[in-house]
């Protein structure tokens, strides 16, 4: 099946959210430092998009499945749920602050067909949320997710993280 470029897609979000960890774990490190690399690259997210068919389970990609479990995972992985932010120094840090992660709800009347041979494309680059760098490091979240449901149930989740 040929890509067809002049695909428009009509994407609406239902829903977002900011899912922080489950619970708190007071031994954590209030910061951590970037690896050297880090300092050095760019500080934008890494944009990663999957597609599923549907399994035939009712609760298939569940929204608040998928909440309880981003939120438990977390847990241990605290770190993506803070912010970017400067030590004293001046130094780009992570700080662990357990402010969450974002997790977008969204629907689409095209469906996984629509997209062929999944060609690279300007309309794949409106798959994803876009981010306003323009303010502080501190202002956007490390991780986010969204979901975007497709006609006849398809679905696609995009996972972005810096």
């Amino acid at each position: 099946m040929d890509s067809n470029p002049k695909m428009k897609m009509n994407i609406t979000i239902t829903k977002s959210s900011i899912i922080p960890p489950s619970k708190t774990i007071s031994e954590s490190p209030k910061q951590l430092w970037t690896s050297n690399l880090d300092l050095v690259v760019g500080r934008i997210h890494i944009l990663t998009v999957y597609f599923y068919r549907p399994n035939g389970s009712s609760n298939f990609f569940d929204p608040n499945a998928m909440k309880k479990a981003l939120a438990d995972v977390l847990v241990s992985f605290y770190p993506m749920a803070g912010r970017l932010g400067r030590d004293e120094s001046g130094r780009i840090v992570i700080n662990c602050n357990g402010e969450g992660v974002l997790f977008v709800e969204a629907e689409s009347d095209s469906s996984l067909d629509d997209f062929g041979e999944f060609t690279p494309s300007p309309e794949f680059r409106r798959l994803t949320p876009t981010v306003d760098y323009s303010g502080d490091i501190s202002s956007y979240p490390l991780f986010f997710a969204q979901v975007l449901a497709l006609i006849r149930s398809d679905l696609l989740a995009q996972i972005h993280e810096i």
